[in-house]
């Protein structure tokens, strides 16, 4: 009998040291944002609102499978990792998500580990041309700086999710793959396509005003090039824009100049756009669509894609700002135009 109750005993208090798991997640924390009532939780299959109180406060528990989800509002989002048995204290940095996130708390350590790899890719380490155009020595140097700060985000996040785990993998090998396979290539297209070097032409574009128009015929003043396609979405997107932009430099040393690579089956819905969408600036139309030798010159494979030219007939940028940025203004008045 004593045995008995003394394996009891044990096992009792075993059971009482032991933290039951929750079936739930908790977050709390507070939003800087004014006036947010509440934001969205979403991931696969789930989606819930979260209220904020009036002082920004917010404490909700969400019942998940783990897994990645998104702390959004509207389109302001920030990625977080979520199981049941979470306890995060969030705070935002800033008046957007976007501005950056820190947490504590049980599972703080993946999440904190996410928040970094997200500034990471969101910051000029993940632009690509930020590689491409450094010589040699200087693009081993910085991509040995990128892969050092990744290790020191990993090692201070032991333990790790697997889930976490295998998809960081995953994206930085695609990434570095895609830097290293094509560094040659696109170095010395940008040596070729950099500031100063006298830009690649185009001759005898159909003009849709009538006649043709050459890049030649625009030498003395600042050229503005926007290569798009009645069919490409993100280069409509940009046309309110554009057309702003024309208005206010109109008068200026600068012509706007819109290059279609449409197929020739697409000729007519070309003209029909640029006619029913009132399309300022210069409107032309390239003479073999992506296979144009001022496109393949280039090296333009995906667009809206925007070209900044000089009076001298000299590249500005070979990837210039789009008009939605706030960049080109600032560009343009850096240039006195």
């Amino acid at each position: 009998m004593r045995n008995i109750i003394g394996i009891l005993a044990v096992f009792i208090a075993i059971s009482c040291g032991k933290e039951e798991v929750k079936d739930y997640a908790k977050i709390e924390g507070k939003v800087k944002i004014s006036n947010l009532d509440k934001f969205t939780i979403q991931g696969k299959n789930y989606s819930k609102d979260v209220i904020v109180n009036k002082d920004g406060s917010f404490s909700d528990t969400l019942k998940v499978e783990e897994g990645v989800f998104a702390i959004s509002n509207g389109n302001d989002r920030v990625t977080l990792f979520l199981k049941n048995g979470y306890n995060l204290d969030i705070e935002f940095k800033g008046e957007k998500f976007s501005n950056g996130v820190t947490f504590k708390g049980e599972g703080s350590v993946t999440n904190n580990f996410i928040e970094n790899k997200r500034s990471f890719y969101t910051s000029d380490f993940a632009n690509p041309n930020s590689y491409f155009q450094l010589d040699k020595e200087q693009f081993e140097a910085r991509l040995s700086e990128a892969k050092t700060l990744l290790k020191e985000y990993k090692d201070n996040a032991p333990n790790l999710d697997s889930i976490i785990v295998k998809m960081d993998d995953r994206n930085d090998q695609m990434f570095f793959g895609y830097i290293e396979s094509n560094y040659e290539r696109m170095h010395e297209s940008m040596a070729r396509l950099g500031k100063g070097k006298i830009s690649p032409k185009f001759e005898n574009y159909e003009n849709f005003a009538g006649g043709t128009t050459s890049l030649d015929d625009l030498k003395g003043k600042y050229v503005y090039i926007d290569v798009w396609a009645t069919w490409c979405a993100p280069c409509k997107a940009e046309i309110p824009h554009l057309k702003s932009l024309e208005k206010q430099y109109h008068g200026k040393n600068i012509e706007f100049v819109s290059i279609s690579v449409d197929k020739q089956d697409a000729y007519e819905t070309w003209k029909q756009m640029v006619k029913d969408e009132e399309l300022g600036g210069i409107q032309l139309y390239a003479d073999n669509n992506f296979e144009s030798k001022f496109i393949a010159e280039y090296g333009i494979n995906a667009i809206p894609r925007f070209i900044l030219i000089d009076p001298d007939g000299k590249i500005v940028q070979a990837d210039a700002p789009r008009p939605s940025s706030p960049n080109l203004k600032d560009l343009f008045t850096e240039l006195g135009i």
